[in-house]
């Protein structure tokens, strides 16, 4: 379904079901007795939302003999690439003395339960109300307990949330550590340029973000389907076409770096090589040294 102008929903549809897709990813790859990553809530969170061929994924009852294109290796790989990236940006930040973290469209990230969080730490997760309510009550029956305070904020990015962050006791004066996953390309351009305005704003010196780097300018012009025919190829039927927004946009690298933060940008070559991992020979290939992961950190 396309988005339209104000569109909501639940982690079984439009952008919420690319948060559960990306569960059962994580799901898949935290299964092996040597994973590089270990998300042990998110296959029952995965199950809770009850998308059938996610779960079908997760039991194996979609393999290569159901469909030929599934590669469970590269679901392992770029799942563990991506999700060890943001781990160890939050560890690392926290070890540096940050004490406050901020995970916007949180989605069913786990984080805050399964993360190494220093005593002290508080961790604030902002997402749609109705995703928020589904992860909390889950977990809570789960058992699950968070390894840091954990505080959220109900509240859609397009809304004002900086203010209900605040109200939720978040403290501006404090550096933090903020990541946006997965996030730029569902905004609109103005929308991904302002949420960093929103960012900033409530940020002091020493704040750090983590997210994905994109340069339009230096991929292939149908990025959008060839990340559409990736994800089919790795177990999701969601057409992510349909989800993003392609309009030319300012890169996250050059517009933070113009205003005061200091940009180091990973490649996904460089990614993938940090964990002993080739980047496939597929459509995320094509994109070379555009693509990747970026941290910066307000001066």
């Amino acid at each position: 379904m396309a988005r339209t102008e104000n569109d909501t929903w639940d982690l079984a549809s439009s952008v919420g079901a690319t948060a559960t897709a990306v569960a059962a990813q994580r799901a898949i790859a935290s299964s092996p007795p040597d994973a590089l990553l270990n998300d042990p809530w998110a296959d029952p969170l995965v199950r809770a939302v009850g998308i059938d061929s996610f779960i079908k994924l997760l039991d194996h009852q979609l393999d290569r003999s159901d469909d030929p294109l599934l590669n469970r290796q590269a679901v392992k790989e770029q799942i563990t690439v991506r999700t060890r990236f943001f781990d160890d940006y939050f560890v690392q930040a926290t070890e540096s003395g940050i004490k406050q973290a901020v995970i916007l469209a949180s989605g069913l990230d786990t984080r805050a339960y399964r993360l190494p969080w220093p005593t002290g730490t508080v961790v604030y997760e902002i997402d749609q109300p109705e995703v928020i309510e589904f992860k909390t009550r889950t977990l809570a029956d789960l058992g699950a307990t968070p390894s840091a305070e954990r505080r959220t904020v109900s509240i859609d990015l397009r809304e004002d949330w900086p203010s209900a962050l605040t109200a939720a006791g978040f403290d501006p004066a404090q550096p933090t550590a903020w990541s946006a996953e997965g996030l730029l390309v569902y905004l609109p351009p103005e929308a991904q340029d302002r949420l960093f305005d929103d960012i900033a704003a409530v940020s002091a010196p020493g704040s750090r973000i983590a997210t994905e780097h994109l340069d339009l300018r230096s991929i292939p012009s149908d990025w959008a389907q060839k990340l559409t025919e990736r994800s089919r190829r790795i177990g999701s039927g969601i057409n992510l076409a349909e989800l993003f927004y392609t309009g030319e946009r300012n890169t996250a690298a050059e517009y933070l770096g113009a205003r005061g933060w200091d940009v180091h940008i990973r490649t996904t070559e460089q990614a993938f090589a940090a964990h002993g991992f080739a980047v496939p020979d597929d459509e995320l290939a094509s994109f070379g040294d555009a693509s990747g992961y970026l941290t910066a950190t307000l001066k």
